[in-house]
């Protein structure tokens, strides 16, 4: 019976491993939809099995992605210390983290709807922002920490953040509001916002609630735009969307670029 098991988790591994080794935006029969790298069937076979094989294609095909975990959305410590790994796995037997793993496997086992959302979204964004280059997308599991973690071109969502507004953990510790953002569909939309962050960054030299405001409007009005409804309903995002109503000629890359609406 443990020679099957072993056998099971091993081809589970090689089939992971192949999909995650595919390019973002290329598949074997040379599409260019980009595709969803899923880091979080490794993560989650190595959490909840110590898999070593699992270990390894982590370090080994995804070190900025297991870096950016271990470093920046669980502050466990450097990744290069010597008992890191020990350290990361001893930290999700919490059996708390162990559900959520499971629960996450459960309703994430395929992502193909948020791969459409995400392709048309991108399409959309082209056509708005023509030189904006396509970060690589995967999926990891945190705890509960940051719902988007972007760095170096890659865009890592973490899937523990969006169980649904009635996920039984959700209720202890998160308000009305805040479950209402913890769910699937929100995935493509904070994904976009924090990308664009990334690439149209609050005004490092002011730092103004109001100016902190407007910028994120923008950003909220275009994903807006790039989703196709009004996914973001704020004060500053109608703000922003009458002021493009207002300068139709004018570059998104440029209105993005100012500090404030004029």
């Amino acid at each position: 019976m443990r020679n099957i098991i072993v056998i099971l988790l091993m081809a589970m591994l090689a089939c992971v491993s192949c999909e995650l080794q595919l390019k973002p935006n290329a598949e074997a029969d040379g599409d260019d939809n980009v595709r969803i790298h899923r880091y979080d069937r490794i993560e989650s076979l190595y959490l909840t099995t110590g898999d070593y094989a699992a270990l390894q294609q982590l370090n080994l095909n995804y070190p900025q992605q297991t870096r950016m975990l271990i470093e920046d959305v669980l502050k466990l410590g450097r990744v290069n210390d010597r008992e890191i790994n020990t350290k990361w796995l001893g930290y999700y037997q919490d059996t708390t983290l162990q559900a959520i793993i499971n629960d996450v496997e459960l309703q994430y086992a395929r992502v193909d709807d948020i791969e459409k959302q995400l392709n048309i979204a991108l399409d959309r964004l082209e056509k708005c922002l023509p030189n904006i280059p396509v970060p690589v997308f995967y999926t990891q599991i945190g705890d509960l920490g940051q719902s988007i973690v972007v760095g170096d071109g890659a865009v890592g969502i973490s899937l523990d953040k969006y169980l649904g507004n009635s996920y039984p953990l959700y209720l202890k510790y998160y308000t009305e509001s805040q479950r209402k953002l913890m769910t699937r569909k929100m995935i493509v939309p904070d994904a976009m916002v924090f990308y664009l962050l990334s690439i149209y960054p609050i005004p490092g030299d002011e730092h103004s609630q109001l100016t902190c405001d407007i910028h994120i409007g923008k950003i909220q009005w275009v994903v807006n735009k790039i989703m196709g409804k009004k996914v973001f309903n704020t004060n500053f995002v109608r703000k922003v969307d009458h002021y493009v109503s207002s300068h139709k000629h004018k570059p998104l890359d440029l209105m993005l670029r100012e500090k404030r609406l004029p």
